[in-house]
């Protein structure tokens, strides 16, 4: 019995750090008007507050899965969620533009140590496949419901406290997660590496980060601005030199031999889509409700708790339709499911009301829910215990950095058609482009994942346990 309950504190440990790290993502969305009254952003550096702690977690997010299993992933999970409440409490004191997004830069740099441990972690506690795919089930659930419970919890600070406590709250929280799993979680046997490909985490982060500017640059000075331009070359050379790197790196990066499985590839490539499409949801539909519809930050985030409820129930049944029907079905029935949600979106206007919102916030969320859970379940199908960190971290690293290039790509067409202090215009043009990015999402999904029992995810993959809970604690 104590063994037990050692396992589910370290457990619902273990994913609480996955909760604040994808709520983080999302608490201060709900926020970013009055962040931007108070320190003065501008619309282009606004878009970092999301994405400064975003790129910065997928670009390093590799190299965070190698940290963890060459050194173990209980040192590297508390290594990391130490950097990420330190970062916290300098970003909720943050006085101007540059701290803040240095300390979300900062967040990000400690979510990606400690974030592929929180799924290595996971799989490698289990004691048997039920656990397992239970404990699957759970990460699933709680990435998907943190990112619209962030919304609802930094609706509720900022309204009641402020901004500033969305990030220092993670302070307490952390304190308590890095107690429960130092006492409760033995670390297991460090796998061997051969070193550590630390320009490639560098190369990989630069890159991304020389990509997302490109669009933000296009967004303020059009596609033919020098600095676009720079921004663009630079990207391209950035990922070039990371191809040439990896391939001759006696330790890549990038774990190879994982992308030989053609549903994993397609899994990792459609996550990417689907993250894009539903960061710029996130990222425009709580403007709308506050600088439209004159929502406060309280009632902006609530009205994102239908969503939550949504996918929470959702969540809960897709693994055993993943059992029964295959991953395919609910991967291209929640593509469709999403890019209808955008289409029926895209009329909104000034005379919109929330019906107009929340009709199609139902839709998108049973689509989320479908795909997040369907799509984690096939990345990480058969992933060798040694390399659950690496696998960890390229499923997290696509569906950051996959959402911050949907937020730079609406964030420039929406630029395209925007009239200054008017919300409205260039909304439609950068709803339906993300609706594209959903339905190329759908398309990828139809044609590569395959049929009933081709490559349904087997839950039993990952069977050695590398990580064990101290039955004696």
């Amino acid at each position: 019995m104590r063994s037990e309950r050692a396992h589910a504190s370290a457990l619902a440990a273990i994913l609480t750090l996955q909760l604040m790290l994808t709520l983080d993502a999302q608490v201060m969305t709900v926020a970013l008007p009055t962040i931007r009254d108070d320190l003065g952003f501008t619309p282009a550096q606004l878009s970092w507050v999301p994405n400064g702690y975003a790129v910065t977690f997928g670009g390093l997010i590799l190299l965070g899965g190698r940290l963890g299993d060459a050194f173990g992933r209980v040192r590297v999970f508390l290594l990391g969620t130490a950097l990420f409440v330190a970062a916290s409490l300098v970003g909720g004191l943050a006085f101007d533009p540059v701290m803040l997004i240095g300390a979300r830069v900062a967040q990000g740099v400690g979510a990606a140590v400690a974030a592929p441990s929180v799924l290595a972690l996971i799989a490698t506690m289990a004691r048997n496949d039920g656990e397992r795919a239970r404990g699957l089930a759970y990460f699933t659930a709680i990435s998907a419901i943190g990112a619209s419970a962030g919304l609802i919890l930094g609706g509720v600070l900022t309204d009641l406290a402020s901004w500033r406590w969305g990030l220092l709250i993670n302070a307490p929280i952390g304190l308590v997660v890095m107690i429960v799993v130092g006492r409760l979680v033995k670390d297991g046997p460090a796998h061997a590496t051969g070193g550590f490909d630390v320009l490639g985490g560098l190369l990989a982060t630069l890159g991304s980060v020389s990509l997302v500017w490109s669009f933000i640059f296009a967004a303020d000075h059009g596609w033919s601005s020098p600095s676009t331009i720079l921004f663009l070359v630079a990207a391209a050379g950035l990922i070039t030199a990371l191809v040439v790197v990896e391939r001759r790196s006696r330790s890549p990066l990038i774990a190879v031999h994982l992308l030989r499985s053609g549903p994993r590839v397609a899994a990792l490539v459609n996550m990417g889509l689907v993250l894009g499409a539903h960061f710029a949801m996130l990222f425009f539909i709580p403007q709308y409700l506050q600088r439209v519809l004159d929502f406060s930050p309280l009632q902006a985030g609530f009205a994102f708790l239908p969503m939550t409820v949504t996918i929470f129930v959702v969540t809960s049944w897709v693994p055993d339709w993943v059992v029964r029907f295959g991953p395919r079905p609910l991967l291209v029935l929640g593509g469709i499911l999403m890019t209808a949600s955008f289409v029926l979106w895209s009329p909104l206007d000034g005379s919109s009301g929330y019906v107009g919102v929340l009709v199609p916030l139902l839709v998108h969320a049973v689509g989320a829910a479908l795909i997040f859970t369907s799509g984690t379940l096939v990345a990480m199908d058969q992933v060798p215990d040694a390399d659950a960190g690496s696998g960890s971290g390229m499923l997290q690293m696509v569906q950051q950095i996959g959402g911050s290039l949907g937020i730079a790509i609406t964030v420039s067409v929406y630029a395209a058609g925007a009239v200054d202090d008017q919300f409205v215009p260039g909304l439609r043009a950068a709803i339906l482009t993300a609706g594209g990015l959903a339905a190329l999402a759908t398309l990828v999904a139809a044609v590569s994942i395959g049929r009933r029992g081709e490559s349904s995810p087997r839950t039993g993959t990952l069977t050695s346990s590398d990580s064990k809970v101290d039955d004696h604690a």
